[in-house]
């Protein structure tokens, strides 16, 4: 049982991490979609989304979940679509709380 309430202490910090930061409505896929987002933002300062289903937080979501997934967070503003390219390349930004 030890090991479960650490586990619970590290999930009320993330929780709590998530409502600071505005990502409490986010639906559990939206919300592992703008984190792994950021994580690969952070590398190349854009994000592919070939990359982003390739991901180890994406790989048990089906495509169409993926996809409304992000269709969902670039309607929120969590994403944009880079300017210098058509398609499958998004720009990471900053929550608005």
């Amino acid at each position: 049982m030890y090991k479960i309430s650490k586990l619970a202490e590290l999930r009320k910090l993330v929780h709590g991490m998530e409502r600071s930061l505005g990502l409490q409505d986010l639906s559990p896929v939206e919300r592992d979609l703008y984190y792994a987002a950021s994580e690969l933002f952070e590398d190349d300062r854009q994000v592919r989304t070939v990359g982003l289903i390739e991901h180890s937080l994406l790989t048990d979501v089906s495509r169409p979940t993926f996809f409304r997934a992000l269709r969902s967070l670039v309607s929120k503003g969590y994403l944009s679509q880079c300017a210098s390219a058509n398609r499958g390349c998004y720009v990471v930004n900053q929550p608005k709380f």
